[in-house]
């Protein structure tokens, strides 16, 4: 019986997630798991003992910093009244209005960014990064006339887009980690 091969037989993984319609194995037991509440999520670590650093993935963390403004959405009512603004001097072709319009719009962005970055809420650091650039080609643009080949202006510009990012981003990770190991009070 040298030349009798035996056959194997392939086993097929079971899916997390069956597809639909196909017939649904019984778990097997002690397999079960409980569903997970909020408070044991935060109590059992979500890696292996000596896994390495775990990157969190981005988004917030806690609740919303409180507005400086108490009570009052003074950085919600800027941005709506810029927005006003912008359009009124779109549609009337008053450059001051869209200008002013824009100003007051772009200093309610800030504010709320800004204090959603630095508490370590949310990362904000290319929106906040792009700030110091935009000023910067403004006045570059007023001071020295437009120039006649644009990529120009990408020169001092890029630069201090990619310092001011590296810079937010540092910060922001640090203020993270103090929001994680110190959660503010209820």
């Amino acid at each position: 019986m040298a030349g009798q091969r035996t056959k194997r037989r392939s086993r097929k993984r079971r899916s997390a997630y069956p597809a639909t319609g196909a017939a649904t194995a019984a778990p097997r037991p002690g397999t079960r798991r409980a569903p997970a509440t909020p408070e044991r999520a935060a109590a059992k670590p979500s890696r292996t003992a000596g896994a390495g650093p775990v990157r969190r993935a981005p988004g917030t963390v806690g609740e919303r910093p409180a507005s400086p403004f108490g009570g009052l959405p003074a950085s919600e009512l800027a941005i709506a009244i810029g927005l006003v603004g912008v359009v009124v001097g779109y549609f009337d072709s008053n450059a001051v209005a869209a200008v002013t319009g824009a100003v007051v719009c772009g200093l309610g962005v800030l504010e709320v960014t800004a204090r959603e970055h630095f508490s370590g809420f949310r990362s904000h650091s290319m929106l906040l990064a792009g700030f110091p650039a935009v000023i910067l080609e403004t006045l570059l643009v007023v001071l020295f006339g437009e120039p006649s080949d644009r990529m120009l202006l990408f020169l001092p510009i890029v630069p201090v887009f990619g310092i001011c990012f590296w810079l937010l981003r540092q910060r922001f990770e640090a203020a993270r980690q103090a929001r994680l190991a110190r959660p503010p009070a209820p």
